[in-house]
């Protein structure tokens, strides 16, 4: 998905708490690198107007765990500060846990195992990516309105964070 880059509602910087992130192996820091380049490559972004009145961006999205806790700080692109989301991790943790279970399966899977048995670790990281997904469209309901791939995005950018907050 290609964005549009007259479109407003897109993001077009995501910063990453450096503090919220720790120590990853290389896989886990592929996957956050593309997932943020397919992210501001294409994306669909657009806060609710009743949550921030009528600002339009294109925005800057800035990623991180405070105190247990997911923030979305959503800013213009010239950083004007548009709102602060806050989201308890609670109701992610379970998926994301499983995630990071099954992501390992298939790293350990790449190296050794036959393809059949890869491919079919494959298809459950992708249902387990887009359970998450989908939960995280759902946490955002009623805040911000993302499309399903920039879900699918940003979630990948969630586990990133939530990887130091669980260790």
């Amino acid at each position: 998905m290609t964005a549009d880059a007259n479109l407003p509602d897109r993001i077009v910087r995501i910063d990453l708490d450096l503090a919220s992130i720790g120590p990853s192996d290389v896989n886990a820091d592929h996957e956050r690198r593309v997932a943020i380049a397919d992210l501001l490559e294409g994306n669909s972004f657009r806060p609710v107007s009743d949550a921030v009145g009528d600002t339009s961006g294109p925005y800057a999205l800035r990623l991180a765990i405070e105190h247990d806790r997911l923030l979305f700080d959503v800013r213009l692109e010239d950083d004007t500060p548009v709102r602060a989301f806050v989201f308890a991790l609670g109701p992610l943790r379970r998926i994301v846990k499983d995630y990071f279970m099954i992501c390992e399966s298939y790293y350990e899977a790449v190296r050794d195992a036959p393809l059949a048995q890869i491919e079919a670790i494959d298809m459950g990281r992708r249902g387990v990516h887009n359970e998450g997904s989908t939960l995280l469209r759902e946490r955002l309901s009623g805040k911000i309105e993302v499309d399903f791939d920039t879900s699918r995005r940003l979630f990948t950018l969630i586990c990133a964070l939530h990887r130091r907050a669980a260790s």
